[in-house]
C-alpha cells in the first residue's frame, strides 16, 4: 500500500500506461510516481515497494523513468535476492541487474534519479448529498487523469477523510 505518507511512508500510483515503444524492453508498461517526505525516506520506500510489489509480480522489470536528478538505489540492493546468481548487464549505457526468479529473470536498473516534487493535495467538495459528491469527485478524477505527472493513490482516486494535525490520543499524535 502506498496511499499516503501518513502511516505508510510514501504515496505512489500509476501516472500513465506505456506502449511497447516507450519501454526499454519493448513490452507494455506503466510509469509510476512515488512521493515521500524526504529523499532518504523516498529511497527507503522505493526499494521496499519495488521489492515487495514489483519484483514479486511475474514478468516484471523496473527501469528509471527520469534522466536527471539525485541517484538512489533501485536494483542495486534488490540484486541480492539472487543469492549470488545475479548478473550485471549494460543496457543503453546504464547498469542493470538480472536477478533469477521462478519465471525467468527480474531485470532492474541499478539506480534511478529522484527530484523534488509536490506530493499530496486536497480538493474539498461540498454537495447536496452523497451521490452528488461522488459524481463530482469522479468527474474531478477523470479530469486529473488527463494531466501528466499526476497520481491519485487512493482507490478510485477519491478518499473520504482528509489528513488532520494531532489527536487527543497521544499514540496518534
Amino acid at each position: 500500500f502506498a496511499t499516503s505518507v501518513i502511516g505508510c511512508g510514501c504515496e505512489a500510483g500509476i501516472e500513465r500506461r506505456l506502449s511497447p515503444e516507450e519501454t526499454p524492453d519493448g513490452r507494455p508498461g506503466v510509469a509510476l510516481l512515488f512521493f515521500a517526505m524526504s529523499g532518504k525516506e523516498l529511497a527507503k520506500q522505493l526499494e521496499r515497494r519495488v521489492g515487495q510489489c514489483i519484483l514479486t509480480c511475474p514478468t516484471t522489470a523496473v527501469y528509471a523513468g527520469l534522466a536527471d536528478g539525485e541517484p538512489v538505489a533501485l536494483g542495486k540492493n534488490l540484486r541480492f535476492f539472487g543469492d549470488g546468481w545475479q548478473i550485471a548487464k549494460q543496457i543503453g549505457g546504464q547498469r542493470h541487474w538480472r536477478v533469477p526468479v521462478m519465471d525467468g529473470e527480474f531485470v532492474a536498473q541499478e539506480s534511478t534519479p529522484v527530484v523534488k516534487a509536490v506530493g499530496g493535495g486536497n480538493l474539498l467538495l461540498l454537495a447536496r448529498d452523497t451521490d452528488a459528491a461522488l459524481a463530482a469527485a469522479e468527474a474531478a478524477v477523470a479530469a486529473m487523469r488527463r494531466v501528466p505527472n499526476v497520481v491519485m493513490p487512493f482507490p478510485g482516486g477519491v478518499l473520504r477523510s482528509g489528513s488532520k494535525v494531532g489527536s487527543k490520543y497521544p499514540a496518534l499524535s
